[in-house]
């Protein structure tokens, strides 16, 4: 247990001041109320004295007590219990088992001599339930057994207003409203003296010891309890309070809070109501006397009077924190908060918070401390200012005065210790990471980012880039002479960049991939500097270091210009400007031209020829190396011939003269498909490259987008080239069954069997023929549908002319004996509605040999009709519905 002042005892009235030199007289009881204090001797006298508090210059308290008066109060016996009535101006005095009123100055009886009679002790009702501001509640334990009273005292006379019965005799008594707390010869109960209800607390031994029973609140008492506790009690019988334990042999207790204050015959202890621990002893010899008036104890012996006086609360919380005892500090500080103004107390609390958190801080034990610190709003460059240097040299914070802590900087606190530093940086770092983006920070946000980036940099740490890129307060100055005294210079870069100075970050991380500085915090700083090019608003800045960026990877460099939005290359950037620049890195030009052929699809033919030119040239440079047409096909011309096939704005004629001899034969077909020599370009790619496959795929090539009988040309063309005249080669056969029989809907059927030798099977032709005969079948069905159409929509605008109905002539589409095969909408034959359904399309009717309805846009024909509508013109065989027939009527 560690000792706490809470108290000093100064003495108030000397045993000269009492009774002079009558030694057999004794001090009974005393009582204070304002600046009067009242003694009650053994002789049957009250004395009243003047009690005057002064505060020496060191800070203690003195007391004066002036003697004003005394009276002799007419009995032979002691003076047992005092009490001040202030509402009343009246002394209650309990002498001789006698209640009597005296004035509290003059100490005279009141006139009409009103007294209370047969009371062995009494207490007042602090807590009155009358309502009668002019009278007080007194509860007296009376003469006779086991009874208590209860009395209403007025300035001149006195009126009993209940009598209750207990279970045993009591010993001791306080009350709080209608509720009694008494101590009875073997137990302490509560008495509702208003309901008669009692409430047992704990048994108790008159014998052993002597009763305590103490109204310390409202509706709550304070109870000397078995095993030398002190126990807390409500009216309802509970204890809302853990008890405190002090010795056996207490004879008195008091209440200044948050302290419990026992009297014994050796010694008087102070115990915290808050957590219950004694924190204070002061010897103190043949006390017998100890009563709080209004916040003041009292203790006295039979010889003198004294005064406890409590250090200011702020002033023992300030003594707990200076023993570093940070726990009782804390819960002293929150106890204090109902005896002091709230203001005042959350300005005192804050402070006590952030003391307590540099204690912690001290001892290292930083979760603690960052709690206290965040609790007790800290002015975070309390903390900073710890740390040599790291605050801005512009800054004019000032530490607090009176200061949180004892310590000048870090290395006072670790004593040089720098495993402790290390320590303190690391949680100073994790602190202001937390708070730089929350209310703490405002109004120094500078200060906090540029200790933050002191700290980052001095650690080596990863946050320090992410602190640069992300928005921060970091002051230039401070911070950028930081980062180069320890060699950051990616980092310095970037806090340029941040500061709108793009070229200095740029020409400094261009001395790093050059050389001229090292700093290994990126590896890949070059293609960093190419990203950030890309994306710079200032073109200046691009154009001055493009040929930087060229020189050293033209691939890459190029997409300072290749990747930049598309908003911008338009406004800021011209092509043209650019591939001038490209010119002496044909690899970079060749990767812009791709951009801007085949990302931005611009439409130029320079570009377009441009690139094909080049791709050209890169061919060609690699063909020494090849083996002929036997060579593998490089990526470069494969890049060349998808250009010459899907682009049509490069100049055709100029291509073909520079590939002329130069043995590109598919390139040299694809060029003459361009200009429509489609004979030249199959010839080329039939006879010389013998690649079947890529003579029809130049045949779809060339015929998409184009209209049937210019693919059928096409088409014919190429098998003519496979069945011309003159030794037919076996492979030219192949090919050309495997024409016919992939591409048959692209033949005119008739034709082709007069070309085709008269030696080939039909089997051999088989898919052909059989698509062939499928596409007739289905031409000329179509054909038959669209001439029923076109007859019926003459009908209806003949008789739209004509005015009057018109019956059909008798034939297929208007029989009027159709029966039961006719379809009906409703009941209605069809035959005799079928010109009204012509006129509105798409009625539904009902087949009566399969119940479904059908949707006419065409007619029904002998129980039979084309499917539902479909949005196109139905095939004649595929098309039918569920109740069609097998065979169609002829048109």
């Amino acid at each position: 247990m560690m000792s706490t002042k809470a108290f000093t005892l100064v003495p108030a009235v000397e045993r000269e001041q009492l009774m002079g030199d009558r030694e057999r007289v004794s001090l009974e009881c005393v009582e204070c109320c304002g600046r009067n204090l009242y003694v009650g001797t053994s002789d049957c006298f009250v004395y009243r004295f003047l009690l005057e508090e002064k505060t020496v210059p060191g800070g203690s308290t003195t007391f004066t007590a002036t003697k004003q008066l005394h009276r002799h109060l007419g009995f032979k016996k002691p003076v047992n219990e005092l009490r001040a009535a202030s509402a009343l101006h009246r002394l209650l005095v309990l002498c001789d088992s006698s209640i009597t009123l005296v004035h509290m100055l003059s100490l005279e009886p009141v006139p009409s001599g009103a007294r209370i009679k047969g009371a062995t002790a009494f207490a007042l009702n602090e807590n009155p339930v009358s309502g009668d501001p002019f009278c007080v509640e007194v509860c007296i334990i009376s003469v006779k057994r086991r009874t208590i009273q209860v009395f209403l005292v007025y300035e001149d006379r006195v009126q009993i207003v209940r009598e209750v019965s207990t279970p045993e005799q009591p010993l001791a008594v306080a009350v709080d409203g209608h509720f009694l707390c008494l101590a009875l010869t073997t137990q302490y109960i509560i008495l509702n003296y208003s309901t008669g209800v009692a409430q047992d607390l704990f048994p108790f031994c008159s014998e052993e010891k002597r009763p305590i029973v103490k109204r310390i609140g409202r509706q709550e008492f304070l109870l000397a309890g078995p095993g030398g506790l002190g126990m807390f009690a409500t009216v309802a019988g509970i204890s809302q309070r853990a008890p405190v334990r002090w010795s056996e042999n207490v004879v008195g207790a008091a209440v200044c809070f948050p302290y419990v204050i026992a009297l014994d015959s050796e010694f008087i202890t102070v115990h915290s109501m808050l957590d219950q621990q004694q924190k204070q002893t002061l010897p103190f010899k043949e006390g017998h006397i100890l009563q709080d008036f209004e916040g003041r104890v009292i203790v006295a012996t039979s010889k003198g009077v004294y005064v406890l006086v409590p250090l200011p609360l702020e002033k023992q919380i300030q003594d707990l924190l200076a023993s570093r005892r940070v726990e009782e500090a804390l819960i002293l500080a929150k106890g204090a908060r109902r005896n002091i103004p709230k203001e005042k107390f959350q300005v005192m609390y804050r402070r006590i918070l952030q003391q307590a958190g540099f204690i912690q801080f001290a001892q290292l034990q930083f979760l603690e401390a960052k709690e206290l610190f965040r609790s007790g709003q800290l002015d975070v460059r309390e903390l900073i200012s710890l740390y040599p240097f790291l605050l801005p040299t512009s800054s004019s914070f000032t530490r607090s005065h009176p200061p949180l802590h004892e310590f000048a900087d870090l290395n006072q606190l670790t004593q040089g210790d720098q495993e402790k530093v290390a320590k303190c940086k690391r949680f100073l770092m994790s602190y202001l990471n937390e708070v730089r983006s929350t209310e703490v920070a405002n109004g120094y946000k500078e200060d906090i980012d540029t200790a933050l980036l002191k700290l980052y940099t001095e650690a080596d740490h990863d946050s320090l880039l992410d602190l640069l890129v992300t928005e921060n307060f970091c002051l230039l100055t401070d911070s950028a002479a930081w980062l180069e005294k320890h060699k950051k210079y990616f980092a310095l870069g970037l806090l340029y960049h941040y500061n709108h100075q793009d070229a200095a970050a740029v020409q400094l991380w261009v001395s790093i991939v050059n050389g001229d500085i090292h700093d290994s915090t990126r590896s890949d700083l070059y293609e960093y500097i190419v990203d950030f090019l890309t994306y710079s608003l200032d073109p200046d800045l691009v154009w001055h270091y493009a040929d930087w960026v060229l020189q050293k990877n033209p691939e890459v460099g190029v997409q300072v210009f290749t990747k930049r939005p598309v908003d911008e290359q338009q406004s800021r950037f011209n092509p043209d400007d650019i591939i001038s620049c490209l010119k002496k890195y044909p690899q970079a030009l060749v990767k812009y031209l791709e951009h801007l052929v085949t990302d931005r699809r611009l439409q130029k033919e320079e570009y377009h020829t441009h690139l094909a030119v080049l791709y050209l040239d890169e061919v060609l440079q690699q063909r020494p190396s090849a083996n002929g047409k036997e060579a593998e096909v490089t990526e470069t011309q494969v890049k060349l011939r998808r250009l010459l096939q899907k682009s049509d704005l490069y100049r055709v004629h100029f291509l073909l003269d520079r590939i002329r001899g130069a043995g590109l034969p598919m390139e040299s077909a694809i060029l003459h498909g361009k200009l429509e020599r489609h004979e030249e370009a199959l010839h080329i790619l039939v006879h010389e490259l013998a690649d079947f496959p890529a003579a029809e795929d130049y045949c779809l090539w060339r015929s998409e987008g184009r209209d049937p009988p210019a693919r059928q040309r096409l088409f014919h063309l190429l098998l003519a080239m496979y069945l011309g005249p003159g030794p037919s080669a076996p492979q030219l056969a192949v090919a050309a069954v495997d024409l016919l029989n992939r591409h048959a809907a692209e033949f005119d059927a008739a034709r082709v069997l007069q070309l085709l030798p008269g030696t080939w099977s039909v089997q051999l032709l088989c898919p052909f023929l059989t698509g062939a005969v499928r596409d007739s079948v289905h031409a000329r069905r179509t054909t038959q549908v669209a001439v029923g159409l076109a007859k019926s929509e003459n009908l209806i605008y003949k008789y739209d002319k004509g005015g009057k109905e018109i019956c059909p002539s008798p034939g297929p589409w208007s029989c009027p004996c159709l029966g039961d095969w006719s379809c009906y909408y409703g009941s209605v034959p069809a035959f005799s509605i079928y010109w009204k359904m012509l006129r509105a399309r798409h009625r539904a009717l009902f087949c009566r040999k399969t119940g479904e309805r059908h949707i006419w846009s065409q007619p029904c024909w002998r129980g039979h009709g084309f499917e539902p509508w479909s949005g196109k013109v139905p095939h004649a065989v595929e098309q039918l519905s569920p109740c069609a027939t097998t065979t169609e009527p002829a048109l």
